[in-house]
């Protein structure tokens, strides 16, 4: 899964209340293999439409609609609108390739 951030109405604010507040409730999803993010995000080219991104792995998308059907789930959904004043998208999707071979 990964979700994009547009560019928030403040960077600081989004910063400081995404690493504080939303981040330990997602560690808190089931299920959760791994998890990383960036607000540095770039475009080759050119300016990104987005401010940040934010990637989680789950062993496939069975695991993954569980986690986000779940009451954890539920508070990290209904948290998003607290920080992400620019929206959220998420993007699931499967992986291929040699590293998800393996």
């Amino acid at each position: 899964m990964i979700v994009l951030y547009p560019e928030p109405e403040d960077r600081a604010a989004f910063v400081s209340y995404y690493e504080s507040t939303h981040l330990p409730l997602v560690q808190q999803l089931p299920g959760l293999l791994d998890w990383r993010y960036s607000v540095d995000v770039n475009a080759a080219g050119g300016r990104s439409p987005y401010f940040a991104v934010f990637e989680a792995d789950f062993a496939d998308a069975e695991a993954m609609r569980a986690a986000l059907a779940s009451p954890e789930g539920a508070a990290v959904g209904a948290d998003v609108p607290h920080y992400a004043t620019g929206g959220a998208v998420l993007l699931d999707y499967p992986v291929s390739g040699p590293a998800a071979a393996g």
